[in-house]
């Protein structure tokens, strides 16, 4: 769990994905279409990538991958990054990390 809370304070959006996933990689292209560069960490070639996934699930992201943190707050998943992104509020999360 301490690695998960590092990795999730090094950059302003961290998402935790696995390279075979196509949702992280939707999740990961909405940021940057927001203007946003997410730091991004492949859990599925990190050596303790079942334990951070254990991690995740129990910090409370209801799916493993992708988890997303802005601000090194957990957002979620899929279905809460869509949520807040169709609700107008993921912009406004994002404000201060979008590249000029």
């Amino acid at each position: 769990m301490e690695k998960v809370t590092r990795l999730a304070n090094e950059k302003g959006v961290v998402i935790f994905s696995k390279s075979s996933c196509c949702l992280c990689y939707a999740v990961h292209i909405l940021f940057q279409e927001l203007g946003v560069n997410p730091a991004v960490h492949e859990i599925d070639h990190d050596p303790e990538g079942r334990e951070i996934e254990k991690a995740l699930l129990r910090m409370g992201c209801t799916a493993p991958v992708p988890a997303v943190f802005i601000g090194g707050k957990m957002v979620g998943s899929t279905n809460e990054v869509m949520s807040l992104h169709l609700g107008g509020q993921l912009t406004t999360l994002l404000k201060p990390y979008v590249s000029s």
